[in-house]
Order: structure tokens, then sequence, then C-alpha cells
């Protein structure tokens, strides 16, 4: 290996050296973003952003699928409409960044840049509906929001950061838990089947539940230093912030009746779930599904055969770029052949296509998967079946890797002593009896920093056993971790 090539792999910290740094090492190399003027915000890059594009046309369709319409709301509320529901003001107050003169004029209100946006959506609802017949409303918005964070790091929590936030309106009770659900299962089947993250779902606590919801459910998924990271969330907020903001329908039967409404959303975070779940030491290791770039192809060009492979090349990059798959060609003369793979490596492509005068000689190329390392040689007249099936393989492959290592990184106890000794030593989840009570929740995290994730839908029919903090007898299964 040249040492230019050596020199490269170094600007990587290892993950068992410093994980934060390794992380941070990454996004950075790999351009994925970088550091704003502005404290705690950041810039995310072409390729970073190009992820996100991906991500988002995924999790899109499916939302649309279910009957959902993009709209827009205003960035800027008016300080009197979060006012109005003293527990949402509470829950978002530290976080809120004001704007308090326009121009050089002083606002007679002040207006908040939205941490998010149920008070001037609610506003907006309490206009549109009047009777049963303009329900429900199923409205989603692509925004940024602004929560003025202490403790940033980049993706996972930022000043600014990008997402989506549905918000519906229902006639029912019944409606309303039905949307809920169907959306966290909407983000379950994205995350894990175009993310290839493995997650639990589940609902929240009522200490870590939504600010105004009356319940709160979560997709959370465990990384590779086992933390876990809260991959998304869904809130049936009841006829709670209805009978603020006066959220009211005339229903069939001639009575007036407050709505019930549910909001949920994801964010840029999973660009951060995607980079620890999947990357290694070499840097990142994309899912196939949402990665800018599936396949690069590089040529391997002597001087004396250049002109031949680079056409040869040209023709194989056509076809499969045809053949619809994401593809780029380096045929850079200025950098080695080491260098590029090591490059693309690090920027997690999940498939590199070699092809040299001694592969064009025998009709073939070789193809080496990012996520395993191993290569194959494969019939030039076979490549576009190949690429497509083993893009296929590998983003099942991806999938399967993270969930054998949560299995392997996921505890049982109720032995408290046991559980500190795992949290600290070990971390990953730790399953265990919660007597369903605020104050032994708060002792947990007081003590050991670990937090009660969600209270899983895949253990509700196992006995609880007894508390973990307690002792008192069981009333919920629930899933501890150290947490981003």
């Amino acid at each position: 290996m040249a040492k230019q090539d050596k020199e490269f792999v170094k600007e990587i910290t290892p993950q068992s050296e410093d994980y934060s740094q390794w992380y941070l090492d990454v996004i950075l190399k790999a351009q994925m973003m970088d550091y704003a003027p502005v404290k705690g915000c950041m810039v995310i890059r072409p390729y970073g952003y190009a992820l996100w594009e991906n991500m988002q046309k995924g999790l899109d369709e499916r939302i649309k699928a279910t009957g959902h319409r993009n709209a827009y709301f205003p960035i800027f509320i008016p300080e009197s409409l979060l006012q109005r529901e003293a527990e949402h003001v509470e829950g978002f107050a530290p976080e809120v960044a004001w704007v308090t003169h326009g121009g050089n004029e002083k606002l007679t209100e002040r207006l908040l840049v939205r941490p998010t946006s149920e008070a001037i959506i609610c506003e907006m609802y309490s206009r549109w509906i009047q009777s049963y017949r303009d329900l429900p409303v199923l409205i989603n918005q692509w925004c940024n929001v602004v929560r003025w964070e202490k403790v940033t790091r980049p993706f996972l929590r930022t000043t600014e950061f990008l997402w989506q936030e549905g918000h519906t309106v229902h006639r029912t009770e019944a409606e309303a838990q039905e949307e809920t659900l169907k959306m966290l299962e909407v983000y379950r089947d994205f995350v894990e089947n175009d993310l290839a993250v493995p997650v639990v779902k589940g609902q929240k606590s009522e200490r870590e539940k939504f600010a105004g919801a009356l319940r709160t459910y979560s997709i959370e998924a465990l990384m590779s230093d086992g933390k876990a990271l809260q991959a998304g969330t869904s809130h049936n907020l009841g006829t709670h912030f209805a009978k603020v903001f006066d959220i009211t329908f005339l229903d069939s039967d001639g009575e007036l009746k407050y709505a019930w409404q549910t909001s949920w959303g994801v964010s840029t975070r999973l660009i951060g779930a995607i980079i620890m779940v999947h990357g290694d030491d070499r840097g990142l290791v994309l899912p196939p599904k949402v990665a800018p770039t599936q396949v690069i192809l590089v040529p391997i060009m002597p001087k004396k055969a250049r002109a031949e492979v680079l056409e040869k090349a040209s023709a194989i990059f056509a076809e499969l770029k045809q053949s619809g798959l994401r593809i780029e060609m380096d045929d850079r003369e200025e950098y080695s052949p080491g260098w590029k793979f090591n490059e693309w490596e690090m920027k997690g492509v999940p498939l590199r296509l070699e092809v040299g005068p001694r592969d064009l000689a025998a009709g073939q190329a070789v193809l080496a998967r990012r996520d395993t390392g191993d290569k194959e040689v494969v019939a030039l007249t076979d490549l576009t079946v190949r690429v497509p099936a083993l893009l296929a393989e590998i983003q099942n492959n991806m999938l399967e890797k993270a969930k054998k290592f949560r299995a392997d990184n996921t505890h049982r106890t109720d032995d408290y002593e046991e559980f500190k000794q795992i949290i600290e030593e070990k971390r990953g989840f730790v399953i265990s009896g919660w007597c369903g009570h605020a104050d032994c929740e708060a002792a947990v995290k007081e003590e050991t920093k670990a937090t009660i994730r969600n209270i899983p839908f895949s253990l509700e029919k196992e006995t609880p056993g007894r508390c973990l903090y307690c002792g008192s007898e069981g009333k919920h299964l629930v899933i501890f971790a150290r947490s981003y």
C-alpha cells in the first residue's frame, strides 16, 4: 500500500480508542457535514444531503401511501400561541430561540422559532375544522426546527435540524389511536427495511412522554457503542390541544365535540443512527437502499491500456446506470487504485466494481462488498443481474448483523446490583421489571444515567416479575439503557 493510502486511513480514530472522536472523524472525512459559524449548527454537505434525500423519498412515499398530504407552516410562532398550553410551554421553554426585533424595530409580541409546530398548526386547524365532514385531517410537513441545545453533536443533537412532523385530527379516540400506532409501524418498516437498523416498538413512560400528549410511543435502536437512540416517536395527543386551541366539530348527532389529534416525527438524527449502527474503523457502511452511490466503478488503467479500459468501463457504467442503479465511475488519473478503494470504502459505498485489462481479456469484472469485504468475479454479461441481487444481499446482511449485535447486547435482570454492573461495564439494552412508579424510574436514572427507553409491545404478554429498584410487584417489563 502506498504511503498516501496508509495516511488516508489513519485519519479515522479507531472506535475502540475513542468512539466519539471516531464518529466525528467519519462524518467530517466522508464530507457528510461541516461545522457552521453558529454554535451547535451544521452545514449538511452534498454527500450527507444526498443520503437525507434518499431517506426522505422512501419515507415520504410511505406517508403519502397512508393517505397523508404534505403542507408547510411558518417557522415563526407568536408567543401568545405557545403560552396557551402550559405543559407544552414548560417542556420547550428552555430550548426556544426568540425573535424580538424586525429590522431595527422591536416587535410588539415576541416570536419563537419553531421547536415543534403543534401550536401554530392547531391554531390553523381550529379555523379549518367545523364539521365531522371535515375529518380526518391528515397533514405532514418536511421542515427545519430549532432547539437551543446546551450540548450538541452533529446529526444526533443540533441547534437546528431537519425533520418531518405529521399532525392529524380525528373524530374519535379509536381513530386517533389507530393513526398513532399506524405511523409508528410506518417508522419501524422504514428504519428496519431501508436503513437496516432494527428497532424496538413500545410505549413511553409518563415521565418520558411528549409534553402535552396523552400517550407517546417510540422506536428505539441500539448503537454499536451500547447506547440507545430514540429513532422516532408517535403521539396520541388526545383532546388536550383541541381544548386549548378550540378545535371543535359538529358531529352527526348534532353535538359539538372536541377533536382527537396525533403528531409524529423523525429527523436527521437517523443519519447518526446509520453511521453508528453500521460504521467501522474504515468509515461509513451505508445501506444500499439509501446510499447516495450504490456502486462505484473503478477502472484499473495502466498507461498502455488506458483508452481501451476506459472505453469498456464507460459502456459498463452506462448500462448499469440505465438499469436504474445509482452508480459513479472514478477515472481520476491523479490517484492510485488503492487510494480510490480507501476513499470509497470510507464513504461507505456498498459495492465496488473493478475492471482492468486482464478482466476485460477474460470478459469479467470484480465486485467487492463494503459490508463484508468479500470479493467475487462476475462475467460482464451478468452484471445487470448480479449487481442488483448483490445489493439486496448486502441490505439484508446489514440488518441481520445489526439484529445479532442487538441480541448479543440485550440483557435481562431484576437484580439492581447486577443491573448497575451491566449498565457500567457492558451497556446495551437491559430488560427489567418496573412497578410503574415515577420515583423508581427517576432514582434509576439519577444513580445509573439509564432511562426507560420504552415499554416494548413484544414483552406485554410476559410476566414482569419484580420492580428492578424497589422490589415490589412489577407492572411492566421495560427496556433500560443509557442513551444519546
